[in-house]
């Protein structure tokens, strides 16, 4: 993969610690993402996807204890939305809890990182991002290929009154063929019954 295709990664760092996001920043700088940073206010229009739809987000990483809204919590929303529950999500932090390293992996967190993170640990997050990205340009193309290759279908106005009136006229040109078939017929009964002899006066005896 060249580094212009890495470059295209966008990655939503969400941390109470403007310190922890700018070094996340250039961490990511270093490995060829783009870092967007979000506030931790859970209430902030900026914490959610939603307001990054400008570019296409191909990770989420958040520090795990933030005031108001935890990273479980932002895990929970982002796994809940239709809209964003394919986007990786990765948690951070500086206790080593198994509990909540547990818990949040099995909510659908992709890895669980210490604090500090380092180089090394983001290198993890290709994988993740790569996945996605070509999942949802596989997906694009088969929409695209399914849109050309399905046909055009046009109204012809002209075979549906074509079909019925060419029935119409072979049951009229039927029909006469039926009625001079029957006049025939009795025509012909009654020209037996006038060359039939008559024998009504005619007294048989023995």
């Amino acid at each position: 993969m060249g580094r212009e295709t890495e470059s295209q990664f966008h990655v939503l760092a969400v941390d109470d610690s403007l310190f922890d996001r700018k070094m996340i920043e250039r961490l990511l700088q270093k490995s060829s993402c783009q870092a967007d940073e979000s506030s931790h206010d859970p209430n902030a229009t900026s914490t959610s996807p939603e307001t990054h739809q400008e570019v296409e987000i191909n990770l989420i990483i958040t520090d795990y204890c933030m005031p108001g809204m935890t990273g479980y919590d932002l895990l929970k929303k982002v796994k809940e939305s239709a809209a964003f529950k394919s986007i990786p999500v990765v948690i951070m932090s500086s206790e080593n809890v198994p509990s909540r390293i547990s818990r949040c992996l099995e909510e659908g967190a992709e890895e669980f990182f210490l604090k500090p993170v380092k180089l090394a640990d983001l290198t993890k997050l290709k994988p993740h991002m790569m996945k996605t990205k070509m999942k949802k340009e596989n997906e694009k193309l088969t929409k695209e290929e399914n849109e050309v290759s399905k046909p055009e279908i046009k109204e012809d106005s002209t075979v549906i009154e074509i079909l019925p009136l060419h029935q119409e006229l072979e049951s009229e040109q039927h029909e006469p063929m039926l009625s001079s078939n029957k006049r025939k017929a009795i025509e012909e009964v009654i020209s037996t019954d006038r060359s039939r002899p008559k024998y009504n006066d005619i007294t048989t005896s023995v």
